[in-house]
């Protein structure tokens, strides 16, 4: 899929603007619009607001904020980062959900922020090398990122053997207290 990001808005009902009247909305662009929305509903459910709650806080009426998060509503920069901002988010991980195909990702971002933290370290590596980074070989850049990537999945899986090991010892030390569940996250665990 590729993206074009306009110096307007999309929104369901296609470009706003004097650019409106100009073309039709295109199916990628509603699909776009939508998974954006669906990210940002299921972030908000996660974080058990009420609709209400993230409009007050984004500025906008009640039905505007229904409204956006439908799918039919404007979906710009701007509506992004307030809806990050009011459900302290990653507003990086809702844009990449177009990317991705995934509003899945934004809900699993949404605490760590891993996005906006990729996005910063190429801001570094950016001002570090500046018209250098030209240089950079695509098989480089590749490989340093498939190496932060089995680095992070192997700290998330020594985590979780970590956690279900200390559970195990657990058990039976306190004649009293309920049983503990060693299946702390099992179906994220790697095959050991």
């Amino acid at each position: 899929m590729k993206l074009t990001l306009l110096p307007v808005s999309v929104g369901p009902a296609g470009l706003h603007g004097k650019d409106a009247e100009m073309r039709e909305k295109t199916t990628e662009e509603t699909h776009d619009v939508e998974l954006i929305a669906k990210a940002m509903r299921m972030i908000r459910t996660d974080r058990r607001l009420k609709p209400s709650d993230v409009a007050k806080v984004m500025g906008l009426p009640v039905r505007s904020y229904e409204h956006l998060e439908s799918g039919k509503g404007r979906i710009s920069y701007e509506r992004v980062s307030l809806f990050a901002e009011a459900t302290s988010s990653d507003p990086d991980a809702l844009w990449s959900v177009l990317q991705l195909g995934s509003p899945e990702f934004a809900l699993r971002c949404a605490d760590n922020k891993l996005m906006s933290i990729m996005v910063s370290c190429l801001r570094e590596l950016n001002e570090e090398l500046g018209d250098d980074l030209i240089f950079l070989e695509p098989g480089t850049a590749i490989g340093a990122m498939s190496k932060v990537c089995k680095e992070l999945v192997a700290n998330v899986r020594q985590r979780d053997t970590y956690a279900e090991k200390w559970l195990e010892l657990q058990k039976g030390k306190s004649r009293k207290s309920a049983p503990l569940s060693v299946g702390v996250r099992k179906g994220r665990l790697a095959e050991t």
